[in-house]
């Protein structure tokens, strides 16, 4: 493979790693600061895909669609004729409000449950959104799936060098929601979501609304992660029912968020790169190794090291000391005085 070759492989693999980086940003608001444990990933990771690419994309059978024509130009709709391609900026923002939507109304009915109903509802979730594209044929083309999605000034770049402008756009995303989280649960909010994760009743008992920060928290990280399915099904140009398979976009999402490290932005960050660089790697394997089920195993592997040799993952929390039990630490033990 000569030096194009590996540098085209390499920003491949850094767009997916940082698509899936954002995916893990999500989950780490919901479970790593919050204690939300949301295994129907894959239902928002769908949401936020085919929301913008509908909205960006000319509809399978357009004869349905013939009152909400303008001038006979469905992608008029799609603001696929806007300048400078704004249309991008406004699939990204309208994924991560229809995710946002239905995390208002999924934690609005089952985050004043014990935990394991929110559980079984994002996973049901999850399920009902594939089973709804894969079975509606008018709106996103059933099992065939959604095609030709545009791509980002995809008519000023030549397609050989695209990949070189998306890993830039995919990581300015990346880089913008992982600083505003960083300010975020660096805030008096983040240290109340900290709080809650450990101790609800005592959280409560200190007089903060936990439904509501518990919400707020949820809606979030489902935006985060409608906005990572935005930018995949812009780089992938390609959806099908079958993408969403929750082993492949729940199930690889946790195994990067637990590799990393959990309530660490860091750390989701960095197992998303890890895992996604094993998962990549074992495709180029001979043989049997190149299997599906030998990159799961390969992944069940790494967690349980991982789980066995730092159980915080391999950037874990930050634990912060205040001040005050810094000079408590400095000060002599003196009974007496």
């Amino acid at each position: 493979m000569d030096l194009a070759g590996i540098a085209d492989y390499l920003v491949a693999f850094a767009i997916m790693g940082g698509i899936y980086g954002v995916f893990t940003l999500g989950l780490n608001v919901h479970w790593g600061f919050t204690g939300l444990f949301n295994i129907g990933i894959a239902g928002f990771f769908a949401l936020g895909a085919y929301t913008s690419a509908l909205l960006t994309t000319s509809p399978p059978d357009p004869a349905l669609f013939e009152d909400f024509k303008f001038g006979g130009n469905w992608a008029s709709i799609g603001f696929l004729d806007w300048g400078l391609d704004v249309w991008f900026v406004l699939g990204l923002a309208s994924a991560a409000l229809c995710c946002g939507v239905i995390a208002l109304v999924i934690g609005y009915i089952t985050l004043r449950l014990r935990d394991d109903y929110l559980a079984i509802s994002t996973l049901g979730i999850a399920e009902t959104v594939r089973f709804f594209f894969l079975n509606e044929k008018w709106l996103a083309n059933g099992s065939k799936g959604l095609y030709r999605i545009p791509k980002f000034l995809g008519d000023w770049i030549a397609p050989e060098n695209y990949g070189y402008l998306y890993v830039v756009v995919v990581f300015a995303v990346l880089a913008i929601i992982y600083l505003a989280l960083q300010r975020a649960v660096n805030s008096p909010w983040g240290r109340v979501l900290r709080a809650i994760r450990e101790d609800e009743v005592t959280a409560q008992a200190s007089g903060k609304d936990v439904f509501r920060f518990k919400l707020q928290a949820f809606i979030l990280g489902a935006m985060i992660m409608g906005i990572g399915g935005a930018l995949y099904a812009h780089h992938v140009r390609f959806l099908s029912p079958l993408t969403f398979d929750p082993m492949l976009a729940t199930f690889i999402i946790w195994a990067m968020l637990m590799v990393g490290g959990s309530a660490n932005n860091k750390g989701a960050v960095l197992g998303a790169l890890v895992v996604w660089g094993i998962w990549v790697a074992t495709q180029s394997l001979p043989g049997i190794l190149s299997d599906p089920s030998f990159r799961l195993f390969m992944v069940g592997v790494l967690i349980v090291a991982v789980i066995l040799l730092r159980p915080g993952g391999i950037l874990g929390e930050e634990r912060r000391v205040t001040r005050l039990a810094d000079s408590d630490a400095a000060r002599p033990n003196n009974p007496g005085g």
